[in-house]
């Protein structure tokens, strides 16, 4: 989605700031993400289930005050970025939905 973002934002002339600022939040979402899928969670290890509940949550904060932080500057600026990181978290979660509900049993 981020990819499909940026030759919009060239074409119409968007701040390309808005655009960076989504991917930025995106990419470390991610890297986040990634880094807690390692984590061997389950009834076994309530330590790393603690360590990546609070890890989940603490993603979705960080975006939420990265983005007000960035509206305090500029609120064209920040409502351009959400919304290409909205579209982007949509995507994944709709081709996730998809993957696993598709799958054969």
């Amino acid at each position: 989605m981020l990819a499909l973002a940026l030759p919009i934002f060239v074409l119409v002339g968007w701040d390309l700031r808005a655009w960076g600022v989504a991917a930025i939040l995106w990419i470390g979402n991610q890297a986040v993400g990634a880094l807690l899928r390692r984590f061997r969670t389950g009834a076994g290890n309530l330590a790393a289930s603690g360590v990546v509940a609070f890890g989940m949550m603490f993603r979705a904060i960080v975006v939420g005050i990265v983005l007000f932080a960035v509206a305090a500057g500029d609120g064209a600026l920040a409502l351009a970025a959400a919304a290409v990181y909205v579209l982007a978290y949509t995507a994944e979660l709709g081709l996730s939905l998809l993957s696993y509900f598709g799958a054969t049993p």
